[in-house]
């Protein structure tokens, strides 16, 4: 069974007029990829950014770090991406495995994913 957390992330940056899901929208765009073919596996916050793990439909796996000044009021709205990765070829061996696993999964059932 899919993590809710991918799930609603996934809604979130498909549909959310927050700051930082319109930023990540963007973002994502400049990296050439759907935000509306795009599933968000998990973004694990830090002190001033928020370690993330996206599946593009074509089955590419990327990770990134997002920073921002949190504590500004629009901090999010000058987010950047820093470490963008191709991880397709390694993801079954990193610390979201499983949720990588479920995710795709989730994926291959467009019924469940509307």
């Amino acid at each position: 069974m899919v993590s809710s957390i991918v799930v609603q992330y996934t809604d979130l940056l498909r549909t959310s007029d927050y700051d930082l899901w319109s930023r990540l929208r963007e973002l994502l765009k400049i990296q050439g990829l759907d935000p509306n073919r795009t599933v968000v596996v998990d973004p694990l916050e830090g002190p001033d950014h928020e370690d993330g793990q996206v599946i593009f439909d074509d089955g590419r796996v990327y990770k990134f770090t997002l920073f921002y000044d949190q504590a500004a009021e629009h901090g999010a709205r000058g987010a950047y991406l820093r470490g963008w990765t191709d991880i397709t070829d390694s993801w079954r061996t990193g610390s979201l495995a499983t949720r990588t696993a479920d995710a795709f999964a989730w994926m291959s059932q467009p019924a469940e994913r509307s």
